[in-house]
């Protein structure tokens, strides 16, 4: 069995007059986990690095430009049954605009959204919602000891 890290996740968040909100996409019916919500995900092409990876995943999936970008304290990992693989996924923090435009690609069918509360409801894998967790802690409690490292833009 390998250990393979060629994917990301980036999870995209605005703030709101009562916290901060956390961009969820729906997959599309034709897409692998049809009906499935998430947030940003994508493979990280060669010579790419992660983060490199995580905005431009964002820009293609979103049409959104982060102002500020994080390295989460997560690393998130799946098994594939199929080709026998645990896949390590680095995760990231975006803070976009409140008023941005959404433009979503045709891997999703629709978007909303969600204060971190609800997330738990919404997302099928704990690793997502862990980092959805570190993130709002981070930004609402101002938990400085997460040593959440920001990637200059």
């Amino acid at each position: 069995m390998k250990i393979i890290s060629n994917m990301v996740e980036a999870h995209v968040f605005r703030e709101s007059n009562d916290g901060i909100e956390f961009l969820l996409l729906k997959r599309a019916e034709k897409e692998i986990y049809p009906g499935l919500w998430q947030m940003v995900t994508g493979k990280i092409k060669k010579k790419e690095k992660a983060f490199e990876a995580a905005l431009r995943e964002i820009k293609e999936e979103t049409g959104l430009i982060p102002s500020n970008l994080w390295v989460i304290p997560n690393v998130n990992l799946f098994y594939s049954h199929e080709k026998d693989y645990i896949s390590l996924l680095p995760v990231f923090a975006a803070k976009v605009d409140g008023d941005s435009e959404i433009k979503i690609c045709k891997e999703h069918c629709e978007y909303k959204w969600v204060k971190p509360a609800a997330i738990k409801l919404l997302f099928a894998w704990p690793g997502q919602v862990q980092s959805v967790d570190i993130t709002s802690e981070y930004f609402l409690n101002k938990r400085n000891f997460l040593n959440m490292i920001e990637i200059n833009l």
